[in-house]
């Protein structure tokens, strides 16, 4: 199948299934195919385009694409000029051979778990469309789980990339802090920030993750560590892997099915060893009070200027952060470092970590409310609970999908590694996938 083909097949899915989805916010349909194009005429003269020769993808709309306004899923956003040129991460999976076909919908300024955007309407779950694809990158899981693209990004600052992939059924990779460049994107938390892929099995989530790898002066938290190449250790296996399971806090308010889910993949990975990672409840309180100060003083010209512009529920927890005390910031912050060390030592004793990536499967479009063990919770602040304490450090996590039999929506469970070690979380996750346990729906 020549690019061009795929290409056109792809726009094509793309007009059919997102005027339902809402997943795209722009289509990118003549770059696409001038691309296919010349990777058609690079294979005719014998030259080998890339590992992702052809490979349609898309990306969250905080991410600049040349010739089109960032929007981070605002409307204030769309006032800007258009992007000069293309972020750091599209440059890299282009020069890998794969083809950008567009923007995806979001949560405004990625202050979202639900995927429910007031200026650009919800992106909805592939699997039931009166569901939440959840957010802040609900467009990528909804294009990747609805089989509109194979390969989406997104940003992850406290779950935003797991959220979704638990609820649309996809693989997706947070990587480690610093790991990936995030130059030419809109930053949310720059302490917090991270991007990384979307993906129907891990060979192409590992394969977009080596494209993207490398240092970058654009971004002063992307590491100078060289790149270390993924894609062809995944068939290694997790013979002499030490896994443990985390307990206390991951268990706590998580439905039946949520726990259920998370001691069958345990099972399937012989994994016995429970483990508590120390203070993780206060280090869902310590992020947010990060969260909201620091994307406060991101925000608060805009906030000074335009605050009807902004989706309320945002816009009022950014004002809240704007007034949080500065000694309770310093309180988070040296807090931050200790619980850094001691999650840290847990590693000398295992290698990944197993915890839920939600506490439910996909709530309904418009649900406020969660109920969270027998206790109604709302339901934006509360999605995050198992993915707010592994961020707030910088971790590297695989969320990989599972839908139990009988189930009627996936969820996915986090796979946790030691800093640098996506590989062998990404390990763990192809092992899963090739027995069958975890699987895109």
């Amino acid at each position: 199948m020549s690019a061009l083909a795929r290409i056109e097949a792809t726009l094509a899915r793309i007009a059919e299934r997102d005027p339902v989805l809402n997943a795209f916010t722009a289509i990118t349909a003549e770059r696409a195919r001038a691309r296919a194009a010349e990777l058609d005429a690079t294979r005719a003269a014998g030259r080998a385009a890339g590992p992702l020769e052809g490979v349609p993808f898309a990306v969250k709309n905080l991410i600049d694409i040349a010739g089109l306004p960032t929007l981070a899923g605002s409307k204030i956003n769309r006032d800007r000029p258009a992007a000069t040129q293309d972020a750091t991460l599209i440059t890299r999976l282009e020069a890998a051979g794969a083809v950008l076909v567009g923007a995806l919908n979001m949560g405004e300024y990625a202050y979202d778990f639900t995927g429910e955007n007031v200026h650009d309407g919800a992106s909805r779950n592939p699997h039931d469309h009166s569901r939440m694809a959840g957010g802040s990158s609900g467009g990528s899981g909804s294009a990747v789980g609805g089989d509109l693209v194979p390969l989406a990004l997104g940003s992850d600052t406290n779950g935003s990339i797991r959220v979704p992939s638990s609820f649309c059924g996809i693989f997706g990779l947070k990587p480690t802090y610093g790991r990936l460049s995030r130059a030419g994107s809109f930053p949310f938390v720059a302490s917090l920030d991270h991007l990384g892929p979307f993906a129907r099995n891990v060979g192409d989530l590992a394969a977009a993750y080596d494209a993207m790898q490398g240092p970058d002066a654009g971004d002063a938290a992307c590491t100078d560590r060289a790149p270390e190449w993924v894609s062809a250790d995944l068939g290694k296996g997790i013979s002499g892997l030490k896994i443990g399971v985390l307990g206390g806090y991951f268990r706590h308010g998580a439905t039946a099915e949520v726990l259920a889910t998370l001691d069958h993949l345990a099972q399937s990975l012989g994994a016995v060893q429970t483990l508590e990672l120390p203070e993780a409840a206060r280090a869902r309180a310590a992020a947010y009070v990060i969260t909201c100060t620091e994307g406060a003083a991101l925000h608060l010209e805009r906030l000074r200027r335009r605050g009807a512009d902004f989706d309320p529920a945002v816009r009022d927890r950014l004002i809240a952060g704007a007034l949080v005390p500065a000694a309770l910031v310093a309180k988070a912050q040296n807090f931050r470092r200790w619980y850094h060390d001691q999650v840290l030592r847990m590693f000398e004793g295992v290698d990944v970590l197993l915890a839920p990536a939600t506490p439910c499967t996909a709530p309904m479009l418009g649900q406020t409310e969660l109920d969270l063990g027998g206790k109604k919770v709302p339901l934006r602040a509360n999605i995050g609970i198992y993915t707010q304490p592994i961020s707030f450090i910088g971790l590297p996590v695989v969320a990989v999908p599972v839908k139990l039999p009988g189930a009627s929506l996936p969820l996915a469970v986090q796979i946790i590694a030691a800093p640098w070690r996506e590989d062998l979380a990404l390990r763990v996750a192809s092992y899963l996938e090739a027995a069958g346990v975890a699987r895109a729906v």
